[in-house]
């Protein structure tokens, strides 16, 4: 089994996001195992991040700003891995600091520093070549974005070569803005289960407690970002305290949702 099969395993699953290089992110990504996620998304810092909303832009300029690099990232990566052997690890960015210096080193370093996935952003599947079979070589998930607009041929494609889970965006946007309507959420969960096994997580706009239990109780995962984020814009270097309980919180509202 994967570390992806035994997270998901275990009943719906908190899927946490941060950027790297914002703040102190080695203890902020601590804080979020010790808070109870299941699994750890670490987003790579893009000058041009497309798909985030202000609070995620916002991450990301300060760690650009600070100065991170992908070798930081990577570094961080490998640190999380020694010290969370069993807690799955995505990178998640955009294209340029994925492909820049080609896909297999890209690939490479990747896999030597223990990531067990990849979401990009901004290459569609019907662009694959891009980077999918460098990851895949290399034993690294290439994880797929499915949305509301994801029509059912379409749908075909994303799933195609998909591994780890699907990640579900909830709405037509950007993160941490908007939230869907729980009654669309379940509809497309259950369309997303009719044609696939992997896991469905479902993200964009899921911000407090109560919404993650809702939507942990039809999925098989919950992402939270942008209210982690905006957590560490916050408190800066001393965030790791309040990312903890924070994600305590979540946590235990996303795990206790099939019991109720």
């Amino acid at each position: 089994m994967t570390r992806f099969d035994t997270a998901f395993s275990r009943g719906p699953a908190l899927v946490t996001f941060i950027t790297a290089g914002d703040g102190d992110t080695p203890a902020n990504l601590d804080a979020l195992v010790e808070g109870g996620a299941d699994v750890i998304e670490l987003g790579m810092p893009f000058t041009d991040p497309m798909a985030d909303g202000p609070a995620i832009q916002a991450a990301n300029l300060r760690s650009l700003g600070a100065g991170t690099r992908t070798a930081d990232i990577l570094s961080i990566a490998a640190g999380f891995r020694a010290r969370h052997p069993d807690v799955p690890l995505v990178l998640m960015g955009y294209a340029n600091p994925m492909t820049i210096r080609g896909p297999e080193w890209f690939a490479a370093e990747v896999a030597k520093a223990g990531v067990d996935g990849v979401i990009c952003v901004d290459i569609p599947p019907e662009e694959d070549a891009a980077l999918g079979p460098a990851l895949r070589a290399a034993g690294i998930s290439l994880i797929r974005l499915a949305t509301p607009t994801s029509h059912e041929a379409r749908l075909q494609t994303i799933l195609k070569d998909t591994s780890g889970f699907l990640y579900y965006v909830s709405v037509a946007g950007i993160t941490g803005k908007q939230q869907a309507a729980l009654g669309s959420i379940e509809e497309a969960v259950a369309r997303l289960k009719a044609a696939t096994e992997l896991p469905i997580a479902v993200g964009f706009g899921v911000r407090t407690p109560e919404q993650a239990r809702a939507i942990a109780k039809v999925a098989d995962g919950v992402v939270v970002g942008s209210a982690l984020v905006e957590v560490v814009a916050q408190h800066g270097a001393a965030a790791a305290g309040p990312v903890r309980e924070a994600t305590r919180a979540l946590a235990e509202a996303v795990h206790g949702a099939r019991a109720e």
